[in-house]
């Protein structure tokens, strides 16, 4: 269920850059913008470069990020390269400020859809979370820096009306992806197990996250117990769920919504 709605997520994003963007040289944000630029300058078909331009970042992630992610993002890059080599470029409107507005809107809601239910849509999403790690930048910021970059680009290969109207659409895909994805809450997880271990171990293999962990026991059993405390991302919870499932079937989790973080949120 979860790749079918990445996948129909892809078809939405292609949708919105060959019907709207494409035909008046309009970018998108992160390595589909490039894409859409390569694609525009030469006689190569985007989907082929995006999955292209991909690739090497893939392979980065899955030795950096873990696997999990890597492989939801992967069923996103490929699905997306498709769709945008067989979707034709069509122009359907014939003004390029309601091209701009409705490629920014719908690209965003299939964007939304895609990180609701994978994670990471690859590209510079990769990028970002690798150099927050060794930086004490934000990944928000960036993200909003390297498509800047973008923005600069398309003006200087183009003119600089398309690249305010670049602006424009990469401003009304991220509010709309905003508006569906929840990535942006924060929640707070508490573990209670025995096998504190050997779910720390495998969490901090797998998840981008940071770990407290204290000692306790049982009011009632009075059994010696590891309590594992992390402050995540919303669809980082079902993931950490099934690594501590995997250790110990009987561990107490308490999630609930934190207000705010003020401290180091990832993991060094």
């Amino acid at each position: 269920m979860k790749n079918f709605i990445v996948i129909i997520g892809s078809l939405i994003v292609s949708i919105a850059f060959n019907f709207f963007l494409v035909p008046y040289g309009i970018l998108s944000s992160g390595i589909s913008g490039i894409a859409i630029l390569f694609g525009l300058l030469t006689p190569f078909n985007i989907g082929l470069i995006n999955f292209v331009l991909n690739l090497p970042l893939l392979v980065l992630g899955y030795f950096k990020l873990g696997k999990t992610i890597t492989i939801n993002t992967i069923t996103c890059v490929v699905s997306l390269s498709i769709f945008l080599y067989l979707v034709p470029v069509t122009t359907v409107a014939d003004n390029i400020l309601l091209s701009s507005i409705f490629g920014g809107v719908i690209g965003g809601l299939g964007i939304g859809l895609i990180l609701k239910y994978s994670g990471t849509s690859g590209g510079l999403d990769i990028i970002a979370i690798l150099v927050s790690r060794k930086s004490n930048i934000s990944i928000g910021l960036l993200l909003t820096a390297m498509n800047g970059i973008i923005v600069f680009i398309s003006g200087s290969v183009f003119d600089w009306n398309i690249a305010l109207y670049t602006m424009l659409s990469i401003y009304l895909t991220g509010r709309m992806v905003d508006t569906l994805h929840t990535n942006h809450i924060k929640l707070t997880m508490q573990i209670v197990t025995t096998k504190g271990e050997q779910i720390r171990k495998e969490l901090l293999e797998s998840v981008y996250r940071g770990i407290t962990i204290t000692d306790g026991y049982g009011g009632y059993t009075m059994e010696k117990k590891q309590i594992l405390m992390m402050v995540v991302t919303r669809y980082e919870t079902m993931q950490i769920k099934k690594i501590v499932r995997k250790h110990d079937e009987r561990a107490f989790i308490n999630i609930y919504e934190t207000v705010e973080v003020d401290g180091e949120f990832a993991k060094n």
